[in-house]
């Protein structure tokens, strides 16, 4: 096990940590979270040999072997598939050995050759384009060298190069930065596999939750272990909170301003799924508003002067824009939609298939290639784009680029503006330059927000915010009077922010009708309709015209195969599914409850913990048999597959 003692680590003059203890056992899955400098990062460090603590002492097993992402790629000369297989340090030695060993020395040949084979060298090249497939690479870019691929991608190769090396402890530091939202499922499904430890450190909640059995919180210098994942270290910690009295006139205050957007959005929502799961995000933000309250973070977005009905239209629009070698690349055709007033729309799709094109057209930043843009009179836009922190000039304090934009207002206004975001004391006068990633991108998007746009469009505004403030972000906009589309795979601000979905894919905007549980699963349906359109395709060859009679016999063999191997998993599968029926009507039982403001009167006070740590284990319990569900539905492919006689 991994076991801390009396730990103490400084950076300066400032003690991250002081007299730790913790214990990480092996095969626990241990979230870190904590504010921004907290000393998550630093503890990473520490675990890796990189620096050494002030006082105490951290022990890890000498036996491990410890694998993480390298934030600074070298040979990147080298093939995707290739640097990736380099992850396997034995296997490259092993192969190098092999090479450089002579054909008549039979003895270290045969040695050699046995090694090979455990550390199951010739099914290095497919597993190493498994986990490229997974983050989202195509065939025809696994020869391509590391260097060829912007920044973000390149990480996602760093990650499949760690995945790739066998470890029984893995580091993972903000993973899902440079993951669009198919990426991070695969990625979880991943997870669930892997035999190891996993200590892991993300700003994505749902992500954490799905993966997290542990939560290490980083408290004033201490780490506190909480029991199960992210949503259960959240109703804990809050309702430990909740029993400050220094804190219940302000914890009131809040809940009842979350719970006038509960019961405006209640009256208008239908019965559609997104809408309904957005009533129970909302129920969920108002059973946390402590830990919002403690955050400090106070994210306020100024109410539109106007919202027109119709805010803006696209009628049979083609969309894409001039590539570098100046040819016009077409990128989604047809596209007709409009954006009324308060609308709330999530916008999905994989990396690629154009929804960065789509925002970036209805901003204005690109002209369709063909067919009518028709914005409303009094349309106001605010767009935060992916790279909306390189507006921002690092000499500049965050007061004087307020002042660059609005230099009639009242100074006291300004600085009222930055202290809802965060910004208050020395920070308002500080330059830019040394702000964090999180920081950044708070003063960008208070920029964005003070000319009160009546249609807010958000392209991935969290990546580089911190739980902290994705949740008061997510407060923000689900107050927020005006139109909001937003790209995110952050699913929790999916989840409380929008009503609907449009789903971008094969060229086309569609509307989605369902939520992100419904998004996954039309997710693992075009992956096996594309798994058997390539196995079709497979079929296409030049071969003899097999004997018709030996061919029938054949598929019946094939068949009743296939009906045996089936039929086992099959139950399962029903079992599974039987499980997953029962675990959902408590939980839907128990949000009613927990959704409902008497819950947290003193007439609930004794049963109401056992109420939240039953709910803590049973969304656990869920996703555990949503992922044995779709392990399940794996093997059943691959016995098809196997048992196809073509």
């Amino acid at each position: 096990m991994i076991r801390a003692s009396g730990l103490t680590v400084r950076r300066g003059v400032k003690i991250l940590l002081e007299g730790a203890d913790f214990v990480v056992h092996p095969g626990e899955r241990v979230g870190f979270v904590g504010k921004n400098g907290a000393g998550k990062s630093t503890l990473f460090a520490l675990l890796q040999g990189e620096l050494d603590p002030d006082a105490g002492t951290l022990d890890i097993p000498p036996g491990w072997r410890m694998a993480s992402v390298e934030q600074i790629l070298h040979d990147t000369g080298r093939a995707a598939r290739e640097f990736v297989m380099d992850g396997d340090a034995r296997l490259r030695a092993l192969q190098a050995r092999r090479a450089a060993t002579p054909d008549e020395d039979g003895q270290v040949i045969a040695e050699l050759e046995a090694a090979l084979v455990e550390v199951q060298a010739w099914s290095a090249p497919s597993r190493a384009e498994q986990l490229l497939a997974g983050l989202g690479f195509g065939p025809d870019e696994w020869q391509r060298p590391v260097a060829s691929f912007s920044g973000g991608w390149q990480m996602r190769i760093a990650l499949a190069r760690a995945l790739m090396a066998p470890s029984d402890l893995l580091l993972l530091d903000e993973p899902t930065n440079h993951l669009d939202l198919d990426a991070m499922l695969w990625l979880e499904r991943w997870l669930s596999a892997y035999p190891g430890t996993v200590l892991l450190i993300s700003h994505d909640t749902e992500f954490l939750d799905a993966i997290a059995g542990v939560i290490l919180h980083f408290d004033q210098g201490k780490l506190v272990r909480y029991k199960g994942g992210y949503e259960s270290f959240l109703e804990q910690r809050a309702e430990r909170l909740r029993q400050n009295q220094l804190t219940r006139e302000r914890q009131a205050r809040t809940a009842a301003h979350l719970q006038s957007f509960i019961d405006r959005f209640k009256a208008k929502a239908t019965k559609a799924r997104q809408a309904q799961s957005r009533v129970k995000a909302l129920a969920r933000m108002q059973t946390l508003a402590p830990l919002a309250v403690e955050s400090g973070i106070d994210i306020r977005l100024p109410d539109p002067v106007q919202t027109p009905d119709t805010l803006l239209t696209l009628a049979e629009a083609d969309l894409g824009y001039d590539a570098a070698n100046g040819e016009t690349r077409r990128v989604l055709a047809g596209i007709s939609l409009v954006v009324r007033g308060g609308s709330r729309i999530g916008i999905l799709g994989a990396n690629g298939a154009g929804k960065s094109t789509l925002v970036k057209t209805l901003a204005r930043e690109l002209a369709p290639l063909a067919g009518d843009y028709r914005p409303a009179k009094g349309l106001e836009i605010g767009y935060f784009a992916q790279q909306q922190l390189d507006v921002l000039d690092p000499a500049l304090t965050p007061l004087q680029h307020f002042i660059r934009i609005a230099p009639d207002a009242r100074e006291q206004a300004l600085r009222n503006m930055l202290g809802g975001f965060g910004f208050g004391g020395d920070m308002v006068d500080t330059p830019v330059a040394p702000f964090s990633g999180g920081e950044k991108a708070r003063l960008a998007l208070a920029l964005i927000v003070w000319r009160k746009p009546n249609l807010l469009l958000l392209d991935e505004p969290s990546n580089h915010l911190d739980v902290d403030t994705r949740e008061a972000l997510a407060h923000a906009l689900a107050g927020f009077p005006g139109s909001v589309l937003l790209v995110s795979h952050d699913r929790h601000l999916l989840r409380t922010t929008v009503d609907e979905f449009w789903i971008v894919a094969d060229g086309r905007v569609e509307p989605f009708d369902g939520d992100l549980e419904d998004y996954r699963d039309w997710l693992q349906r075009r992956g096996t309709a594309a798994r058997a359109q390539a196995r079709e395709d497979a079929r296409i060859d030049t071969r003899p015209e097999p004997d018709r009679k030996a061919q029938r016999r054949l598929q019946a063999q094939a068949r009743q195969q296939l009906a045996a191997l089936r039929k086992p998993l099959e139950e399962r599968l029903r079992r599974i599914e039987s499980d997953m029926a029962r675990t959902g009507a408590r939980l839907e039982e128990i949000d009613a409850r927990i959704a409902d403001p008497d819950f947290y009167t003193d007439a609930h006070k004794e049963a109401r913990p056992a109420l939240l740590a039953e709910h803590g284990e049973l969304s656990k319990a869920h996703q555990a048999l949503e992922d044995d569900w779709l392990k399940v539905q794996e093997d059943i492919e691959a016995i098809e597959r196997e048992a196809d006689p073509a």
